[in-house]
């Protein structure tokens, strides 16, 4: 991790006036106190009388010295970070917000994970998908539109940073995208990044937390189509290359214009966050291509790369550029809900960055940076979601409930999930313990 170097601000020092003209007893008198020499003149005093008319002189108590204000020291401290992955509302989880009333609400979401969220200091989720207008009903995949309650649990639960650059960004076109942005900003205390509105967006978007800076870049591959549309140009962040004029995306080569928005972001800000939203859905390695761009990305300055889409947890490991920059790169978190199939889908991870602040510059402390297995639990008959887990706090008579088994016909055993985890994830795996304790 790169360090910066920070001007500390020092406190002026006021000018102190000294008194340079004390007398003392003994010192010189000016010569309007002396007598003329030889002056012997009648009526003229005496030098005697001269000498005595000159009040007695007594020494001045010597002042107090100023003290010299001295800079106080730098008070070190922390800054943590927290991702999830795709929040992706099937109809499943849009239908478990329903009440008898009529009315959505969706703080049930995260209530299971509210400990972890107070103690992070930057709180990101993926919103999978688009909040398109609740006017223009709920769907699901594959062109989803959810409703804006979603948002508001999410702002309830206290995210500051919201990225929407998915494959499904679009699928509501360039009216959902438009909706959804015109949504955020009545939250103006988030950061929702990745897609643009009507108004124009800041194209490096920044988050100030204590004295640092973090630049926070989202984009995703594509739209779910082969082909950029021009009316989506400009609203959209492309993570993938496509050509101007037709539009054709070329999902294989990165696009230039995110290697100068890291190399921008990185003369903007202290720290530079990238979410690609990026990979092959249900693989548990990364594609060669994620690995191409992940090491691209570092080159050109990103700090942390956390990535998202393929549904499924991913590695998490250091990269070292050619030019020695060495990156964070969560290669995918997986999802965080949905009412998937496949029973590797309901294992997802919660990354954790701790950025400990110095006087000389900013670092990740590895040991208290990593990724927090967890798990998705919903029910089938219908299929409502019931909560998301931390895996060393889930069970197996859970694990012997989950819907999945009716719902998908796939078996889910808890000693399968841990070993999943722990073969993915290896040392960069932590517990509750390691993100609650003091």
């Amino acid at each position: 991790m790169r360090l910066f170097h920070k001007k500390r601000q020092k406190r002026p020092v006021l000018p102190v006036l000294l008194l340079l003209c004390m007398i003392f007893s003994g010192c010189a008198l000016p010569p309007s106190f002396r007598p003329a020499a030889g002056s012997t003149a009648e009526g003229t005093d005496s030098p005697a009388e001269v000498w005595t008319s000159v009040p007695a002189l007594t020494p001045s108590p010597s002042p107090t010295p100023t003290p010299q204000p001295t800079e106080e020291p730098f008070q070190e401290y922390d800054i943590t970070l927290m991702a999830l992955g795709d929040n992706l509302m099937h109809m499943g989880i849009v239908n478990t917000g329903k009440g008898k009333d009529g009315n959505y609400d969706y703080t049930f979401l995260f209530e299971n994970i509210t400990e972890y969220i107070d103690r992070a200091d930057i709180r990101v989720i993926n919103q999978e998908t688009i909040f398109g207008g609740n006017s223009l009903g709920f769907s699901g995949f594959p062109y989803f539109n959810s409703p804006t309650e979603v948002g508001d649990a999410i702002a309830k639960a206290g995210f500051n940073v919201v990225l929407h650059a998915t494959n499904h960004a679009a699928d509501q076109g360039l009216a959902g995208i438009e909706n959804c942005a015109a949504f955020w900003a009545g939250y103006p205390d988030i950061l929702m990044t990745g897609i643009c509105g009507e108004e124009p967006a800041d194209r490096i978007p920044l988050l100030t937390v204590g004295d640092v800076t973090f630049a926070v870049l989202n984009y995703t591959y594509g739209p779910n189509m082969g082909t950029l549309p021009s009316s989506l140009r400009g609203h959209l962040n492309m993570l993938c290359a496509y050509d101007e004029k037709t539009g054709a995306i070329d999902f294989t080569s990165l696009n230039p214009q995110v290697l100068e928005d890291i190399q921008e972001a990185e003369q903007l800000a202290d720290i530079v966050l990238v979410f690609p939203h990026w990979g092959t859905e249900y693989q548990s390695s990364p594609s060669s291509y994620q690995i191409r761009f992940a090491n691209a990305m570092a080159e050109a300055g990103a700090d942390v790369i956390i990535g998202t889409h393929p549904h499924v947890p991913q590695p998490v490991e250091w990269i070292t550029a050619e030019n020695g920059h060495r990156t964070l790169c969560y290669y995918s978190l997986g999802n965080y809900v949905s009412t998937q199939k496949q029973a590797e889908c309901m294992l997802e991870e919660m990354a954790w960055v701790t950025f400990h602040v110095a006087e000389d510059g900013i670092t990740v402390e590895e040991e208290k940076s990593g990724a927090l297995p967890l798990v998705c639990h919903y029910k089938s008959g219908p299929v409502r979601l019931v909560g998301v887990y931390p895996l060393d706090e889930y069970t197996e008579e859970q694990a012997a409930n989950h819907g999945i088994w009716s719902y998908g016909g796939v078996p889910l055993h808890l000693a399968d999930l841990q070993s999943h985890a722990k073969e993915i994830l290896g040392e960069r795996m932590l517990t509750p313990a390691d993100i609650l304790s003091p």
